[in-house]
């Protein structure tokens, strides 16, 4: 029942999804009463950094923690939040316990609360990596990253690594700061990046290549440059969890088969960074994403040009 509340509470949300500007100081604290509530809940709590609708995104990991009850014999209970960089946070406060990162929040949540992770999301490919990707409408001029200067450009999260983080060094490669654009803008999210580009709010964005290949296919996007491939997305916990918690957590993740004898169990998991399930977290693989997180985030203040 309470992850049926939940889901019809979240999905009746869903409709406002429009793009708009992200303040990157402002956070939305958790108030008393929310944090008695955690408590006295004794479910294990798991948030997810934004991707797609907050609809989608909530149906995409009812399933998940619904088989990660089933594998472990725990309860598992979601934890949406408005911004993005409020997963980090509520991790670190153990407001959640298990969370699923992009590379450049775990750093952060790292960095600042010291939690650590048990997986690394497998691609299509069964590798524990991923790409960025900038795209334009299928009817625009443009047509090579350097044609972007002057320019309006949709980013996603500020502490998206696919969404920010990764175009800010392939834009940089092709000699474009954020000062020779005409105007940037964070969205939030990779649907709400896909969404301004394809109404014409801005002329160029980034988003995951799991989303860029689904458009792609279908005509609505042109594809202007992918990445390198960097670390995949990571399911990462708080500390205080308890060891054979960990234990049973780890082991139902490696032993997730979406594309196998768990297929039926989840819902639209091929459209996540991880559609091949999960392989043992390494932990040296992320030292070129904390160069990149020193670089494009300072502690404060807005991202550097």
């Amino acid at each position: 029942m309470f992850l049926a509340l939940w889901a019809v509470m979240l999905v009746a949300c869903s409709d406002r999804e429009d793009p708009k500007k992200v303040s990157i100081l402002a956070r939305s604290p958790v108030s008393e009463s929310q944090d008695r509530a955690n408590v006295a809940d004794s479910s294990l709590k798991f948030g997810f950094d934004h991707r797609l609708s907050p609809k989608d995104d909530v149906r995409i990991y009812l399933s998940f923690i619904q088989y990660m009850g089933r594998q472990t014999g725990h309860k598992f209970s979601l934890r949406f939040t408005e911004k993005y960089e409020e997963t980090a946070d509520n991790l670190g406060r153990g407001l959640i316990q298990f969370a699923a990162l992009g590379p450049v929040n775990y750093v952060a949540a790292k960095t600042k609360y010291g939690v650590d992770c048990l997986a690394m999301g497998l691609n299509q490919d069964g590798k524990p990596e991923y790409r960025g990707v900038i795209f334009v409408r299928p009817d625009s001029p443009i047509r090579h990253l350097e044609d972007l200067r002057g320019k309006s450009f949709a980013f996603g999260d500020r502490f998206s690594t696919q969404g920010h983080v990764i175009p800010r060094q392939m834009l940089e490669e092709a000699g474009l700061g954020l000062e020779n654009l005409q105007s940037y803008v964070f969205t939030g999210s990779h649907a709400n990046t896909a969404k301004a580009v394809l109404n014409g709010d801005y002329e160029a964005g980034a988003i995951q290549d799991v989303l860029a290949d689904r458009l792609s296919r279908e005509g609505r996007i042109k594809i202007l440059a992918v990445s390198k491939p960097y670390p995949s997305s990571m399911i990462c916990y708080a500390k205080g969890v308890d060891p054979a918690t960990l234990a049973a957590v780890k082991t139902a993740l490696l032993e997730m088969d979406p594309k196998g004898v768990h297929r039926d169990l989840l819902v639209d998991w091929e459209r996540t960074e991880m559609p091949s399930g999960f392989a043992e977290y390494q932990a040296n693989s992320l030292r070129e994403i904390e160069e990149l997180v020193g670089r494009y985030l300072p502690p404060a203040g807005r991202p550097q040009p």
